[in-house]
């Protein structure tokens, strides 16, 4: 089986890959066009992010049996189109959770203890103590929305913590030790800490608005290292001007591209960017949440792991 590699990735998939029979080919420069005019070569194919892989590519992917996504979402690729042609989909959620999940938190703790903030002044020359007066976790209410493999995660590693963790999911029974399952009316009554965990989806597009933000009882911290598009920028920015939101920690935003090259390339910089540039209660980070040394490694061997399960025993019916 001849797997076409479209972005770099630990060096374990190829090695692993190649010991198994399969015929590993490269193309990391190439545009769409050039990669779907040879796509009906290949049976497999490895991607992150770089593009969208639509009906136009699929149609092109004649002789394709499986994607592989270095990563945890696959909103990049028509699924239901990809499925409908006989063509597995392999994710690696599990890959980048833990990453995920010590992101987040430490992500929590710089804004309750304004690091950022604190941090700007030291290297001003100012040393304001009282100013800088933060909040303890204990005693707070944690609210996680999307209780999959990395709501799960983050839940995980507040154990050490006195505090309560919720979580709100569209489906039934996802709670477990480390967090009660809530309905949203008492999830917007108890929550302290709003953390985002959900997929990207018609469903999620947008879905932290005004409207939601505003269904809160209390004032609340709000983190997202979920995806961008996911949060109305200018309602979570009018938010934080008038004290709903008392914090934010993005590490996704929502002028994003896909393929997560830098944006405003053009110098048009949106005013409430430039305000969560600027502000000392936001924290921004570039979607690194599941990027470390180690989830790279994990990643790779995960999306490994399921081709040889699925398809390593194929190699010799095709050579035959």
């Amino acid at each position: 089986m001849k797997i076409l590699h479209i972005d770099k990735n630990h060096p374990l998939m190829l090695s692993q890959l190649s010991a198994q029979g399969f015929e590993n080919y490269e193309d990391y420069t190439s545009s769409k066009e050039t990669i779907e005019a040879k796509i009906a070569d290949y049976d497999g194919i490895i991607i992150r992010s770089r593009f969208p892989i639509d009906k136009t590519f699929l149609d092109k992917a004649t002789r394709l049996k499986f994607i592989g996504r270095v990563g945890a979402g696959l909103e990049n690729i028509d699924c239901n189109y990809a499925e409908s042609k006989g063509i597995t989909l392999i994710a690696a959620p599990e890959g980048n959770r833990n990453a995920v999940g010590e992101h987040a938190l430490g992500m929590l703790l710089a804004l309750l203890n304004k690091f950022k903030k604190a941090n700007n002044e030291i290297k001003n020359g100012k040393w304001l103590r009282e100013e800088n007066r933060g909040w303890e976790l204990d005693g707070k209410t944690v609210g996680i929305i999307g209780y999959g493999n990395m709501g799960k995660s983050f839940a995980k590693k507040l154990r050490g913590f006195d505090c309560n963790v919720i979580c709100y999911d569209i489906l039934p029974d996802k709670g477990d030790e480390n967090a009660k399952q809530v309905t949203l009316v008492d999830f917007f009554r108890q929550a302290d800490i709003v953390s985002l965990h959900t997929p990207q989806t018609p469903q999620t597009e947008k879905m932290i608005n005004a409207a939601f933000i505003n269904s809160f009882a209390k004032s609340f911290w709000f983190l997202n290292t979920a995806r961008g598009k996911s949060v109305v920028t200018d309602d979570l920015v009018h938010a934080l001007q008038n004290g709903k939101v008392l914090g934010a920690a993005l590490d996704v935003l929502e002028y994003e591209k896909a393929s997560f090259e830098d944006f405003f390339s053009d110098g048009q910089m949106p005013e409430s960017f430039k305000y969560l540039l600027e502000a000392d209660n936001v924290i921004l980070t570039p979607h690194i949440a599941g990027w470390t040394l180690e989830s790279k490694e994990k990643l790779a061997q995960i999306i490994v792991d399921k081709i040889i399960d699925q398809f390593a025993w194929r190699i010799g019916l095709f050579e035959n």
